[in-house]
């Protein structure tokens, strides 16, 4: 039986990722910061908390991390912490490189140190990129524009430069956007669709958005941890773009989504210039097509039936409607 350690068990990938794998077969360690305060929901809400062995560590002490490591003794290790947020890197940029960039340093230099054959995902992000109209693949040069962006730009290379010093089977997923039911409303996309789904259900509250003129690569999480998993099956590590290799603007977003409801969301929806960010990308859209051909793997669920899932969910959790 192999064993894994989901780093940031507790988040949207972290819990479909730990599901997955128990479905495989593999005995799945998890950490989150304080595991004895977390409420763990999502893992709860996936009906798989019990068989995940959930232990605490801050990715950003070292002592920490070699701890978690030593106990779980992992053949696979996915690092899915840090912050998360892009506009909250604006406020906090120190904090957020510490989280990202120190953690995914303590990791590595840890399963160096340890010299046990491990396999090493780390996550990171199609933010790296910048503006991309046209599709970024893997050779596409890095543009970050927020802290979190050069937070992950960071880390990504020195994955690489630990895999090619070391020998280290370490690779980075460069993962487009991706959602489920199991995003906290601070994020866009979930906002959006539980406000849109208690306004169909009679209340009066307004929908307050930025910018809608963003361009989004979105997929389904569910498959994007799948990507996950069989980048760290390959014989050779290697870094892969993850995404639909389709794009669709935030305000396309919020039309299907009031429409599925059978609202008009000029009725419903407000600009608040105080949800703007300093810099916002405008474009994004990742080509697949090296994870399609090396890894197997395609997006299964798109943009349409993305969001279906999405209010379907939404709808189930507020008001106990059938799925």
């Amino acid at each position: 039986m192999k064993k894994a350690l989901i780093i940031g068990v507790s988040g949207q990938d972290g819990a479909y990722l730990a599901r997955l794998l128990l479905q495989k077969g593999y005995e799945v360690h998890g950490t989150s910061r304080d595991h004895e305060v977390s409420s763990l929901r999502n893992l709860q809400a996936l009906g798989i908390k019990e068989r995940v062995r959930v232990a605490s560590m801050v990715t950003s002490d070292f002592r920490s991390v070699l701890t978690a490591l030593q106990k779980a003794e992992p053949d696979e290790i996915y690092n899915l912490a840090g912050q998360t947020s892009v506009g909250m890197s604006f406020s906090y940029p120190v904090e957020t490189f510490d989280s990202i960039l120190i953690g995914t340093m303590n990791l590595l230099e840890c399963v160096r140190l340890l010299g046990r054959p491990v396999k090493l995902y780390n996550a990171g992000s199609s933010e790296v990129f910048g503006n991309a109209e046209k599709p970024a693949s893997e050779t596409t040069p890095f543009h970050p524009r927020s802290p979190y962006a050069t937070a992950k730009a960071a880390a990504h290379y020195a994955v690489m430069n630990y895999r090619e010093a070391y020998g280290l089977f370490a690779a980075t997923g460069i993962l487009f956007n991706h959602e489920s039911p199991l995003r906290p409303e601070r994020f866009v996309t979930r906002k959006i669709v539980a406000t849109a789904v208690r306004i169909a259900a009679g209340s009066a509250t307004k929908l307050e958005l930025g910018n809608l003129d963003v361009h989004r690569d979105w997929g389904w999480a569910p498959d994007y941890v799948e990507a996950m998993w069989r980048i760290l099956q390959q014989e050779t590590p290697s870094d892969f773009v993850i995404a639909t290799g389709r794009m669709h603007s935030l305000a396309d977003f919020v039309e299907k989504v009031f429409a599925a409801v059978g609202l008009d969301p000029r009725r419903h929806v407000e600009s608040d210039s105080s949800l703007l960010r300093p810099l916002d990308l405008k474009y994004s859209v990742g080509d697949p097509s090296q994870a399609e051909e090396i890894l197997g793997w395609k997006a299964t669920v798109l943009f349409d039936e993305m969001i279906d899932r999405l209010v379907r969910a939404e709808q189930e959790v507020q008001h106990g409607a059938p799925a």
